[in-house]
């Protein structure tokens, strides 16, 4: 079965911008808005949204791809406004006007992002509590001593293919794949899953001209999956979703499938990186932690402040005429959450340089009614793995100079595209965790999916298949062995 995009009105290749619409509002040149598709975007967007919230104030409009035209809001309070109102602000892309009038191209690079789909992502009311409730409740039903047990396994296994080379790229062989190892098996998947899934995902929140391709793997993938789960119940938020009193239908759970899997991967890959980097780069962030005034889960927090893992998401679409932010709003036109330029707006953080230690009143998870229900999953991969990595590896540093780290950009996301290290090298499993910073312990557990039933996966070429799990023995908290490497420096 093909991906498809349900209850789409039919689109035509975009037109010029009619009139009276937000796209004749002069920008930066004669012929039109800035563009969130680009160069300029791409190099700098950060830069990008503060040069329109000092144009335009907390709400700007730009173009997407295909000159569609749309309102980003820029603003801390005004986010908070939209998220919270969706007596204003419906989450269902149908009403989008440009959807309407045929001006989505069908291959256009949004469409996996934001056509309509039968999700709470998409709805509004009591439709939507039904469905957010199955999803929440599935993923509540884990633990994060579970779920850490299981990014335990895999980050050892990860660990164990470069820890004897001394060296590593720590985008390529560890953050890229840590995140997608762990939601196979709380989604019940086989392992080996993982590696296409990671292609796909990101391919398509990166919106490039294969992201339709890649949606439509994804989904028949997830689709086998429902069917299998139908017949084989399992410990997982597959068989949870398919059990739950809100009776999802196939559809409803393959659907939500889709949304967990490309949520949690592509927001956790990136806070993997984004922390790494910060641990390995910022002298304020090695003394802090050296000198006990951070915690890892301190500097977690930090970076869902200073770089969330998504920068801007869609969307909202106004259901009446309205005013936010000083513009005046149509029905039917769409707006993004700017989530970083939300977390970096002077109203609420006038000087950027403050620590802002146990404050999680960032943006980086959304808000409202929409806020993401697996927020937890995302910071105990992160706080876990990255723990796990610096104790087995505790002088690991940047192999090349900072100024040399390169980033690639999408309209939702910014992420780094490698992350070089070297460090002594290490027999595999020669410091294997037993109590983590939230006290969890290393010893195993039978996976949550049933790993080993039958099927193909479609198009899929198998992995070379991991190192063995280390043998857990105990050590002591990798922050000490860090600043014992500090002082030695």
């Amino acid at each position: 079965m093909t991906a498809s995009f349900p209850d789409q009105p039919h689109t035509t290749s975009a037109s010029g911008p009619p009139p009276g619409c937000p796209a004749h509002a002069q920008f930066g040149s004669a012929d039109g808005l800035a563009r969130l598709f680009g160069p300029e975007a791409a190099e700098d967007p950060m830069g990008l949204y503060e040069r329109l919230r000092a144009q335009h104030g907390p709400v700007a409009p730009i173009l997407l791809d295909g000159d569609l035209p749309a309102w980003i809001v820029l603003g801390y309070r005004e986010i908070l406004q939209v998220a919270g109102t969706p007596s204003r602000f419906s989450r269902d892309s149908r009403t989008w006007r440009w959807f309407r009038e045929g001006k989505v191209p069908p291959d256009s690079p949004l469409l996996p992002m934001i056509a309509w789909q039968p999700v709470c992502l998409f709805l509004d009311g009591e439709e939507r509590n039904r469905l957010r409730l199955a999803v929440t409740d599935g993923l509540e039903r884990f633990n994060r001593r579970g779920i850490r047990r299981h990014v335990t396994r895999f980050t050892h296994q990860l660990i164990d293919g470069f820890a004897a080379r001394g060296e590593a790229d720590l985008v390529a062989e560890f953050a890229d794949h840590l995140p997608m190892l762990v939601l196979t098996q709380l989604l019940g998947m086989p392992d080996e899953y993982g590696p296409r899934l990671v292609e796909a995902s990101r391919d398509m929140v990166a919106g490039t001209e294969t992201s339709v391709a890649s949606n439509q793997f994804i989904v028949e993938t997830l689709q086998q999956l429902v069917w299998r789960k139908r017949a084989n119940p399992g410990h997982d938020v597959t068989s949870w979703l398919i059990e739950h009193s809100s009776k999802l239908t196939d559809e409803e759970v393959w659907n939500h499938l889709r949304v967990i899997l490309i949520a949690a991967n592509e927001t956790t890959v990136n806070l993997l990186k984004s922390t790494l980097r910060m641990v390995l780069t910022d002298p304020r962030c090695h003394a802090s932690l050296a000198g006990g005034q951070m915690t890892l889960p301190d500097v977690v927090e930090q970076v869902l402040w200073s770089e969330p893992p998504l920068m801007t998401i869609p969307g909202r679409w106004a259901s009446v005429d309205t005013e936010v932010g000083g513009q005046k709003v149509q029905a039917g036109d769409m707006l993004l959450l700017g989530l970083a330029a939300g977390n970096h707006d002077p109203a609420v953080r006038p000087d950027l340089t403050v620590p802002l230690h146990g404050n999680r009143s960032h943006l980086a998870f959304s808000s409202g009614p929409q806020e993401c229900p697996g927020q937890d999953i995302g910071r105990a991969i992160a706080d876990t793995g990255i723990d796990i990595l610096l104790t087995r590896l505790p002088d690991v540093h940047l192999s090349i100079p900072e100024e040399e780290l390169r980033w690639k950009s999408g309209w939702m996301t910014r992420h780094l595209t490698s992350l070089p290290v070297k460090f002594t090298t290490r027999r595999s499993g020669t410091l294997a965790p037993s109590a983590g910073p939230a006290g969890v312990h290393a010893e195993t557990e039978r996976p949550l999916g049933d790993v080993a039933y039958g099927g193909s996966m479609p198009n899929y070429q198998p992995a070379v298949p991991s190192p063995p799990v280390p043998v857990p023995r105990a050590r002591t908290p990798w922050w000490d062995s860090l600043k014992a490497w500090l002082r030695g420096r």
